[in-house]
């Protein structure tokens, strides 16, 4: 352990490398990095394996020896950027195995899984555990993580200031994008996606089936939209906002039409 750690005086705190080993010996079996500390990550480990939603050796490993004989020690922390902590990786990865210990990584360590090519044995291995299984969440009753459990109020208002405006203005990654800048330019939705998305939002499978907005909100609704331009359809707000400003957009159809009006009427 580094004299930073020993005192623990890390600012500013970038990351941390950890490898995992059992208590009976001082071989090395796994490094990581992480930007949290190693307790945490060392939990997050244990859940995966335990759970089986990682199935790699290193979790294999760690599912066998469990947590009264598997522990991660930190070996290293960095201050600088995650690019350094990401050498850091390497070079401990690079330097036990050199001394003999039988790392079980996949990858020769950076920020991520560079580098690691899967063979055709596992790439068949992965399909069939994957092949059949519904999409979304796989785990349903007791078997989830979170069955019975809900998460406190001052968590869910620490989730609620972390995200709160996070999308919006100019934090939006779409923010002052138009036209063919906008990822979405040109996307149209195909008949049997309109039609399976019109047959989940349909009669009680709509959220707000059975609902009725109480007075104060209609209040609200009706305070935030008083004065401003409601246009009753697509081509009241073209006669709105192109025709009466003698704006051309190239993305409006009555635009296009009414251009082409005026070259057939010459």
């Amino acid at each position: 352990m580094t004299e930073a750690m020993a005192t623990k005086n890390w600012e500013p705190f970038i990351g941390a490398i950890y490898g995992f080993r059992t208590y009976e010996s001082g071989e090395f079996r796994y490094v990581g990095l992480t930007t949290k500390s190693v307790t945490i990550r060392e939990r997050q480990h244990f859940k995966a394996a335990e759970s089986g939603r990682r199935k790699n050796p290193f979790h294999d490993w760690l599912k066998k020896h469990g947590r009264d004989h598997a522990i991660a020690v930190p070996l290293a922390v960095v201050t600088t950027n995650l690019d350094d902590l990401g050498a850091a990786e390497r070079e401990w990865i690079s330097r036990l195995r050199r001394d003999g210990h039988r790392l079980l990584n996949l990858a020769e360590g950076g920020r991520g899984s560079k580098g690691h090519v899967w063979t055709e044995e596992q790439r068949k291995a992965a399909g069939d555990r994957a092949r059949g299984r519904p999409t979304g969440v796989h785990r349903f009753g007791p078997d989830a993580p979170m069955w019975g459990r809900t998460h406190s109020d001052e968590q869910k208002a620490k989730w609620s200031a972390m995200r709160k405006g996070t999308n919006a203005g100019p934090e939006n990654p779409n923010f002052g994008k138009f036209g063919s800048e906008h990822p979405s330019y040109g996307h149209t939705m195909s008949a049997e996606s309109r039609a399976r998305l019109s047959e989940l939002r349909r009669g009680e499978l709509n959220p707000n089936f059975g609902k009725t907005a109480s007075d104060e909100t209609r209040a609200k609704m009706s305070a935030v939209r008083k004065g401003r331009a409601m246009p009753s359809s697509v081509r009241n707000a073209h006669t709105r906002h192109h025709t009466n400003k003698g704006v051309f957009k190239e993305t409006c159809r009555h635009c296009i039409d009414d251009r082409n009006n005026e070259r057939d009427n010459k």
